[in-house]
This record gives C-alpha cells, structure tokens and sequence, in this order.
C-alpha cells in the first residue's frame, strides 16, 4: 500500500490531470451530443457550446485541484483565465479543423471523429497548462527555495 502511496504522490499531477481531463471530456462529449444528436444541430456550433462548457469546467478543476494554483489577486486570476482560454482556444480551433477534415469533408461518423480528437486536445492541454499557464508558480518556487 505504500508503494502505491508514493506512486500516487510521485505522479500526482498527472493522475488528477487524466482523471479530471477524463471528466472534462465526457462534459465536452455528452454536451457535444445533446446538440449535434438530440436537438440535430450541426457539428461545428454544437462544438462550440461544448467548448464553452467543457472550458468552464476544466478550468475550475485544473487551478483547484491539478495544478493547486491560486491567486492572490483578482487580476492575477483574470490573467490567468485569460491565459487558460486562450491555450483552450488554439486547441479547439484545432479540434474545428479535426471535424472539418474527417466529418465535413471526409464524411466519417461525428461521435468517433470527436472521441479521437479529444485524445490530442488532452494532451495538448496538459502540455500548454503545464508549461504556459499554471507551471509558472512551480519556477518561482523553486528559484525561491534553491536561494535558501
């Protein structure tokens, strides 16, 4: 049980990540089918909306609880939303042009084009949250701490 302890703290950040990004992208896919699905909307607006979502949700999880990333300040924490959007939005651009390709063009079913595509929207999330938006704090500290 210890070595699982560790384990789990070693790899912390990556386990919450996969497992909140996981939730993050069955918001995006469900919401993605309500409207592409149930109320018949087209793929690109109906991904939009679970864009916006998913965003929403992603966002809260990973500075809470992923990346334990508070703000002292409110425009610390807009700067950061900002940023966290803005890395967000690239990766859903991304994703339009994903569905675009395979789904408009190419004709493939929108479910398993969506499913896919979240498999390289998480991992480029991590990557532009890790290194852009949330792995700044970490620098610091660690400059900090190396000064002690």
């Amino acid at each position: 049980m210890e070595k699982i302890s560790k384990l789990f703290r070693q790899y912390k950040e990556i386990i919450l990540y996969l497992f909140f990004g996981g939730c993050t992208t069955l918001v995006s896919i469900v919401v993605f089918w309500y409207f592409s699905c149930v109320l018949d909307l087209n793929e690109h607006p109906s991904n939009i909306i679970s864009w916006i979502i998913a965003v929403m949700f992603a966002f809260l999880t990973n500075r809470i609880w992923v990346f334990n990333s508070p703000t002292k300040t409110i425009k610390e924490f807009i700067k950061q939303m900002l940023s966290f959007y803005a890395g967000r939005l690239f990766t859903l651009l991304l994703e339009e042009i994903i569905l675009l390709v395979f789904v408009t063009v190419m004709n493939l079913n929108e479910m398993a084009v969506k499913i896919l595509a979240q498999f390289v929207v998480i991992i480029l999330n991590y990557v532009i949250s890790r290194l852009f938006i949330f792995g700044k704090k970490d620098e610091d500290e660690n400059k900090k701490n190396d000064g002690k």
